[in-house]
């Protein structure tokens, strides 16, 4: 267990605003800041970060938390990966922990893995038996300065060479292949690399740390790139490539290209803004992640048919995060490294200054579907290009494409515009339907007792009872004081949700021995949840003091509940038993605090 000291002292000098500013564009109002939630997707700023309380709260997907469940959500880390991540950025050092985490161990033990990996990759790179990997990369017109500073390496041709070489600095066969650089062969007890023969990329995450690796084959059989299946420290749908590098880059938005040597290649012409993603197609979680550092977007995807259904892909799942999307077409050449090669850098400037609008390329690839020499061709392309058009929300900005493709194909604007509003209706219809059949239930406690989560029918059927544990264990958070007699009345097993009644236990547990319940030191015992949860439940009452009478209020309602009885328990009583069940009943709430604290 880590000394409280050393967390207070830990978040005094990681303010959280100025550590949610390196994530999020924050902007201030009044004694706040806003920003669009790194969290979930949307068009307005909910995302809200309180100084005086160092705190942050979200009203649309409703995570809250401080400076550490931050930390945790944005990392993806857990507790005292979190405390690791914020001691190294306040130059602190940690102190010796009482116990041993395994997971949070395996996961440093993952990270020096990757780091030695790298550095074997690398070494091998500049190596007499690396000469291959060096002269692809060179055929690709990469320089040594780029080679460096992508950390590009070689996976030499044998089965084994890695694996020999990681065992013996010490790492053991379940890290390594925990860390997915290594696996076990089907028959005996042997091992071989995951990557061998191929030119290596590493990957970084957002602090520097290796996370994982692609691999493009030269000549030795096999797929074309290997990537590093998911593990404990990566998600290759949650992170792009070369992020660590664009997030700081002077110029204008970002690059959003498909692969490694496109990325790297606009890199070394001077384009350092430049992302891909990690051998998977675009994700929703990738475009949240780009959201945080930009709002422009300009896709240079290739110009094959893949290349263009991927672009066309990219452009939904980004138009929900309120990126303004450009898209880069390149002529004579199937990527922008080949455009480059070919041109320069200058050309490829110039085609992303005048790349067209998302709204465009898609007017653009309907109408390269269908025959515009016929008739049937023009009507069919303009129906579905009125399907289009009413898809679109700004109302100046439909209006302006309106009277643009009702001038290409010439034909009245005003008949174009009622087919367009009329698909406008019928669209509106069907999502009012839709709506109409979602349940939409709201768990979290607020004051009108709604809940935000559809699967949380314990929470649904108790509402009540959820709604007094959530106030009676904010109550004991903002004032601890009142512990000794609430736990007098009321014990964790008389919580009726079984969520609030975790939560209770580890509150319970820290009062009892006298340790604090700030939120900080709550999260080596909740997950995430639980602490936002709580967090939530602090945010709402706060401003006021929760007097003892409200904070037994609250226990009464669950002593309430206790005391009632199910129908199968009612049916077995007697006369005597029921008529003093019901007088029970109708006394209504047991007396008020009368005691001192």
């Amino acid at each position: 267990m880590l000394p409280e000291s050393f967390i207070q002292e830990l978040k005094y000098r990681n303010d959280i605003e100025s550590v949610v500013s390196s994530y999020v564009q924050l902007k201030h109002s009044g004694k706040t800041f806003s920003g669009l939630c790194p969290f979930h997707s949307e068009k307005g700023p909910s995302f809200h970060v309180y100084p005086d309380t160092q705190s942050f709260f979200c009203f649309g997907c409703r995570a809250a938390g401080d400076v550490i469940s931050f930390i945790q959500r944005i990392e993806n880390l857990e507790y005292k990966e979190a405390l690791q991540f914020l001691a190294k950025r306040a130059g602190m050092a940690m102190p010796d922990e009482v116990e041993n985490d395994s997971l949070s161990r395996l996961k440093t033990r993952i990270r020096e893995i990757n780091r030695e990996t790298a550095r074997i990759f690398h070494q091998n790179l500049n190596s007499p038996a690396g000469r291959d990997g060096l002269n692809y990369l060179r055929s690709r017109g990469l320089s040594d300065r780029i080679i460096r500073r992508f950390g590009l390496g070689y996976s030499l041709g044998e089965w084994d060479r890695l694996y020999k070489a990681l065992s013996a600095k010490g790492y053991s066969d379940e890290e390594l292949i925990a860390a997915e650089v290594v696996k076990k062969r089907k028959q005996g007890n042997s091992f071989y690399d995951v990557f061998r023969g191929r030119v290596m990329f590493p990957i970084l995450d957002l602090s520097g740390n290796v996370i994982g690796f692609g691999g493009r084959e030269i000549g030795g059989g096999g797929p074309k790139y290997l990537n590093s299946a998911d593990t404990p420290i990566f998600k290759k749908s949650r992170n792009l490539f070369a992020l660590n590098f664009a997030k700081n880059s002077k110029e204008k938005g970002m690059i959003l290209a498909e692969g490694y040597m496109d990325v790297i290649a606009l890199h070394q012409a001077g384009f350092d803004n430049a992302v891909a993603t990690l051998g998977t197609s675009l994700t929703t979680d990738q475009c949240n992640l780009i959201a945080r550092y930009t709002d422009l977007v300009s896709l240079s995807y290739d110009s094959d048919g893949p290349g263009q259904n991927a672009t066309n892909r990219a452009i939904d799942l980004l138009k929900k995060n309120d990126v303004k999307i450009k898209v880069i077409h390149i002529p004579n050449a199937k990527d922008p490294d080949e455009f480059i090669k070919k041109f320069g850098a200058q050309r490829f400037r110039l085609l992303l200054e005048g790349s067209a609008n998302s709204t465009e390329f898609t007017i653009s690839s309907i109408c390269q579907n269908y025959d515009l020499d016929t008739d049937d061709g023009k009507v069919n392309c303009l129906n579905k290009l009125a399907e289009f058009l009413a898809t679109i929300p700004n109302g100046i900005e439909r209006d302006v494409y309106i009277s643009r493709v009702a001038a290409d194909f010439e034909r009245d604007k005003d008949v174009l515009a009622q087919s367009v509003q009329s698909l406008r209706r019928r669209n509106e219809r069907e999502k009012r339907r839709k709506d109409d059949g979602k349940l939409t239930v709201f768990a979290v406690n607020m004051p009108d007792g709604k809940t935000n989560s559809i699967n949380d029918i314990q929470r649904r059927n108790n509402i009540k009872c959820a709604v007094a544990e959530d106030r009676l264990l904010a109550a004991l958070i903002m004032n601890p004081d009142y512990f000794k007699w609430v736990s007098q009345k009321i014990q964790p097993a008389d919580f009726v949700t079984d969520r609030n009644r975790e939560i209770a236990q580890t509150v319970f547990d820290r009062l009892e021995r006298n340790l604090s319940v700030d939120l900080s030191f709550l999260g080596e015992n909740l997950d995430l949840e639980a602490v936002s949860q709580l967090s939530r439940g602090v945010m709402e009452l706060s401003g006021r003091r929760i007097s003892a009478e409200e904070t037994e209020d609250y226990i009464n309602v669950l002593i309430q509940h206790k005391k009632e009885k199910t129908k199968e328990e009612i049916s077995q009583m007697d006369n005597e038993e029921y008529a003093r069940y019901m007088e029970g009943i109708t006394k209504g709430k047991a007396s008020h605090w009368r005691g001192k604290q």
